[in-house]
């Protein structure tokens, strides 16, 4: 059995233009999604977050509506419930890389707060990338890729190809006119190849050890390509 390293924000709100703070956290299916087909496939999760804060679900991310009804809200609440990983982080900055197998980074608003600023997570992505293992990212989790720097101070996810959550579809979510700053604008200035599919359908891109899904749809496909790659 593996270990499989989740990289989770510690943050509940996200700090929009205005200085006010929009509730958030990690978003539900992107944790999951994921948890449920390393589980099932017969890995071991370790949940490390900023500081070993218990993370936060974004309550938007357990609505019916973002679940394709009742049903499937159900169902993802009662998952979340057994991701009692989630209860017990570590601190990140305790993290030993060379323990896990491969690394996954959710998404939610989270990451746009506190990951997109945190060197502690930026020097494990980038040694992360570095060591080959395979490295998972969704959404807004790509935001803590701003924070990644190698040795020389570069960031050495600048000319990877990648995807993460669309300008298009932060627009059609109602928030991208009230976000400081949007996540696509900001990989493609860190100079990664930004790919971009329909907005809310399943998205991904392997590059490398690096695979990035654009939103909560592409979770489940990133985890399955995750496996393949774990082998």
């Amino acid at each position: 059995m593996s270990k499989i390293l989740f990289v989770v924000t510690g943050a509940d709100h996200w700090t929009l233009a205005d200085g006010s703070k929009h509730p958030t956290g990690f978003w539900a299916e992107e944790a999951v999604a994921p948890y449920e087909a390393f589980k099932a496939a017969g890995h071991e999760i370790v949940v490390a977050t900023p500081g070993g804060a218990v993370p936060t679900v974004d309550r938007g991310s357990l609505a019916p509506g973002a679940n394709g009804g009742q049903e499937g809200a159900d169902r993802v609440a009662a998952a979340l419930e057994s991701f009692t990983e989630l209860r017990h982080p570590v601190p990140l900055d305790g993290v030993d890389l060379a323990d896990y197998a491969a690394v996954f980074y959710p998404g939610g608003h989270g990451p746009m707060e506190d990951l997109a600023v945190d060197p502690v997570s930026g020097r494990l992505l980038a040694r992360a990338l570095e060591s080959g293992k395979p490295l998972g990212i969704v959404c807004h989790g790509p935001a803590a890729l701003l924070a990644a720097r190698d040795d020389d101070g570069t960031n050495p996810f600048a000319g990877y190809r990648l995807t993460g959550f669309t300008n298009a579809e932060e627009t059609q979510a109602g928030l991208a006119d009230q976000a400081k700053w949007l996540l696509q604008d900001r990989l493609v200035e860190l100079g990664a190849d930004f790919q971009e599919g329909e907005p809310w359908a399943p998205y991904i891109i392997v590059d490398r050890n690096l695979v990035t899904g654009q939103n909560p749809a592409s979770s489940a496909p990133l985890a399955a390509e995750l496996l393949k790659k774990l082998g």
